[in-house]
């Protein structure tokens, strides 16, 4: 008779340390502070590294930058908190690393209820800016009372002013005037951008596309294609003179006698 020898019973896989419970009011209190220094952020950065603005568009759009990223800090601020949270105290081997499986969140109705509601407000908030900036915009080309033709070509843009003999590659434009560009391209696609005025619309061959703008102050502002269109693209730039009424129509009579 064989003796076969029992085989020693296998010890118990060690049962891995409990995971430590989320420390939520340090998650909020590093969103806080987040939140705070992103607004701050927002409010002095943004105007000051934008262009100063020349026109009651450019205006518009500084505002709308400033007022959107501030909305928006809040819920950036969140994401950068769990991250940092994670990062603090999930790190691999410092045996405070989260269950394998968390909470069903998406069972938590709560949760749901407030993360939709707050989204829908934002995005409501979204809608009726929107809609209201391109209100702003289209009273502005209602109140234009001077059209200049703006065509570009590789790699220049040439200026018409209708009802005269004018056509220049450096126009000149009365401050305060509400004036409608219309805009065409002889060749490829152009975009044409008045840098501290916020006016820009592409400009198709074949096409007029148009874009209002009232300049607010005298000085004089870059003109540059925004749209990639050949070798020499990054030069294809002007500049547009805002001057007084008076220096604006002497200037024409000047061009019309020299036309």
């Amino acid at each position: 008779m064989t003796l076969t020898d029992t085989p020693a019973p296998t010890p118990p896989s060690p049962e891995p340390p409990a995971a430590r419970p989320i420390r939520w009011k340090e998650i909020v209190a590093v969103w806080l502070v987040l939140t705070a220094i992103t607004v701050v952020g927002d409010l002095v950065v943004f105007p000051r590294v934008m262009p100063r603005s020349a026109s009651t568009t450019m205006h518009l759009t500084i505002v709308t930058v400033v007022l959107f990223s501030v909305t928006a800090a809040p819920v950036g601020s969140l994401v950068y908190a769990g991250a940092v949270y994670a990062l603090r105290h999930w790190r691999a081997g410092s045996g405070d690393e989260p269950p394998p499986e968390g909470p069903p969140y998406r069972k938590h109705n709560q949760l749901s209820i407030a993360w939709l509601s707050i989204s829908a407000m934002l995005a409501v908030f979204l809608l009726v800016w929107g809609l209201g900036a391109l209100a702003a915009d289209n009273a502005v080309a209602q109140k234009a009372t001077m059209t200049v033709d703006a065509t570009g070509q590789q790699w220049l843009w040439t200026f018409h002013y209708p009802g005269t003999k004018v056509t220049t590659e450096t126009p000149y434009l009365p401050v305060g005037r509400t004036v409608t560009f219309d805009v065409t391209s002889l060749d490829v696609t152009h975009s044409f951008w008045i840098v501290q005025m916020g006016a820009k619309i592409d400009a198709n061959p074949g096409e007029v596309t148009t874009v209002s703008v009232t300049p607010t102050r005298i000085g004089d502002f870059d003109v540059r294609c925004a749209e990639l269109c050949g070798l020499y693209h990054a030069f294809m730039t002007t500049q547009i003179h805002v001057v007084s009424a008076s220096q604006y129509q002497s200037w024409l009579q000047t061009q019309e006698l020299s036309a």
